[in-house]
């Protein structure tokens, strides 16, 4: 069944190419039909130099060889680009289709497969593809109808001779099944230390400061030497397996030359076998050796091609939970006001038994800014994220509009609201490429306003290349608040009307904080703003403010009306003015 699955995929890999893979196996087919006509030639040319010869005679059998011979090396030429160029073909299809598709997973599938792993099965597994599409399918076409034309060709010659001679090939046969599972399993062994070494080296290269300030190199240094040593002794294993097979196919594949020359040498002498055929039938099998001994290969690359197979349709087959469905609805973001509506909102993480929303209820108007507080871990991101459909929420409880968010298309939705997470993460490229990247075509002057209203325009002008200044994987250049303030320009340059917070101006002081909140409050169309933050001087500026407390909500008000309750905000906050105090 597997086998068959397999067998299927590949199929469906080489159905939109089938013209190119067609032409290369016609290709195939033709040099082994002219290796055939051309040795058949030879013999017909040694049967009669052998007797009576003229240097004419040379010629009339050497041009005519020398040219089938040139013919068949560019043919072979032709069929080898076909053939192999249907392989490329499908890589760059596998690591298209691949890339696309991991663009539709939700954030959480990423936090349970480790990035590197994924990188491996994109880049390795379908270079592994690549080879089985283009050296195995050439090298197995090319057996078969080497044995197909050869075969026949040999029989007429002299069956005894061609069936002792091959006598050993179902021997050479078994050994290949023999050693078909355990190459299988070694080759999946060492791509699976490939991935732990990609993903080592990638956590690593983004943690490098981690490293450094713990001094921990020594121990990432014998971590990777574990890791390595690992798929030393994988590969070692791997090639132990092939130099134990491949030249086990050879020698026995050999071994049919020396029983033609054994035999064939008594039945020349005896004057059974004319001295022509005795060279076609050496000239055939020798033929056979190279393919019969490529056949080990070939297996490997079948082997490796059968595990990549099974790790890039691992990917493939996982669908998107969080997904357009046929009954959702497109809504224009000039159609939207940003009223934000929550009913009894719960949500409980796939490996946890405890919820992290409990039954949350709210009402935001159109324009409103709404400060979130409360203790770490009391389900604030958690909310932030079910928002935009970042978790997979249950219908009936998150509306934007009055609309169930389930029922918005994801780009529609998404469309209507700006997140600025925890996580700033930059691209390396440009701090302009960075701000616009939700609007690339937007020009400098819009960029520029939106710095400014984000407080960071200031500190970028004081660079020397300015808003083309490179600042390197994931914002490494800049400082933390610099970084925080480049992604809020970023999320207000689409203009959504919805503006998510998550925490994302904690290393901007609270001065600048409020300065960003009182540039958001303003304009003619107030954007509606969820602020979520444990800067409560900025989150007293706030319309009304939402404390939350193990995924509830616990207290809602303005800051008067929360500071004259007894609760978990004037907690909160006097244990704030004390830290003012002393800082």
């Amino acid at each position: 069944m597997a086998t068959r699955r397999r067998l299927a995929k590949l199929v469906s890999y080489l159905r939109p190419h089938w013209r190119e893979a067609l032409l290369g196996v016609i290709a195939l087919l033709t040099v082994n039909g002219l290796g055939v006509y051309i040795t058949l030639s030879i013999r017909s040319a040694v049967d009669k130099l052998s007797t009576n010869f003229t240097y004419g005679d040379v010629l009339s059998y050497a041009v005519p060889i020398i040219l089938l011979t040139s013919a068949m090396w560019l043919i072979r030429m032709a069929s080898r680009i076909w053939i192999f160029g249907v392989g490329r073909q499908v890589e760059f299809e596998l690591k298209q289709q691949i890339f696309q598709h991991l663009l539709k997973l939700e954030p959480a599938y990423f936090a349970t497969h480790p990035a590197g792993d994924l990188i491996s099965r994109a880049t390795s597994d379908v270079d592994n593809i690549r080879r089985l599409l283009g050296f195995a399918v050439l090298s197995l076409a090319n057996t078969l109808f080497a044995y197909g034309l050869t075969l026949p060709a040999m029989l007429s010659i002299s069956a005894d001779l061609t069936l002792t001679s091959l006598a050993v090939y179902p021997l050479m046969f078994f050994v290949v099944h023999l050693f078909s599972d355990r190459l299988r399993n070694e080759q999946s062994q060492v791509q699976e230390n490939i991935s732990d070494i990609s993903q080592l080296i990638q956590e690593d290269i983004s943690g490098i400061a981690l490293i450094k300030i713990y001094a921990q190199e020594e121990n990432e240094r014998r971590a990777f030497a574990h890791k390595n040593q690992q798929l030393l002794q994988a590969n070692l294993k791997l090639a132990k397996s092939r130099n134990t097979l491949f030249p086990l196919v050879g020698g026995l594949a050999n071994i049919s030359s020396l029983i033609i020359i054994w035999l064939g040498g008594a039945q020349i002498a005896g004057g059974t076998l004319a001295i022509g055929d005795f060279v076609a039938l050496l000239i055939f099998v020798e033929r056979l050796v190279f393919p019969t001994a490529l056949l080990g290969f070939t297996i490997t690359a079948y082997q490796r091609g059968e595990v990549s197979i099974d790790r890039i349709d691992v990917i493939l087959s996982t669908q998107p939970k969080i997904k357009d469905t046929e009954n959702t609805i497109s809504l224009s973001p000039t159609q939207i006001k940003g009223e934000i509506t929550a009913k009894n909102l719960s949500y409980t993480y796939p490996d946890s038994a405890t919820p992290a929303l409990q039954d949350i209820n709210f009402v935001i108007n159109p324009g409103e800014i709404v400060a979130i507080v409360g203790s770490i871990g009391a389900g604030k991101s958690t909310l932030a994220n079910a928002l935009p459909r970042l978790l997979d929420i249950q219908s009936g409880q998150l509306f934007l509009d009055g609309v169930d968010i389930t029922e918005i298309t994801l780009a529609d939705l998404r469309g209507a609201i700006a997140y600025v997470p925890q996580d700033s993460f930059l691209f390396s490229t440009t701090i302009k490429n960075n701000i616009r990247y939700g609007d690339p075509v937007r020009e400098e002057l819009e960029i520029e306003d939106v710095a400014k209203q984000s407080q960071i325009h200031s500190e970028i002008i004081n660079f020397s290349q300015q808003y083309d200044t490179i600042v390197g994987e994931r914002g490494i250049t800049l400082s933390g608040g610099q970084r925080q303030r480049t992604s809020l320009a970023r999320a207000m340059l689409i203009d959504a009307p919805v503006l998510i917070l998550d925490d994302a101006l904690s290393s901007v002081d609270n001065q600048t904080a409020t300065a960003i909140l009182r540039n958001l409050s303003g304009g003619k169309q107030r954007k509606t703003v969820i602020f979520i933050t444990h800067q409560l001087s900025a989150a007293a500026t706030a319309d009304r403010i939402l404390v939350m407390d193990k995924g509830k909500i616990v207290q809602v008000g303005t800051q008067i009306e929360l500071l004259q309750q007894s609760g978990i905000y004037r907690t909160l906050w006097n244990q704030h003015q004390v830290e003012e105090s002393l800082n």
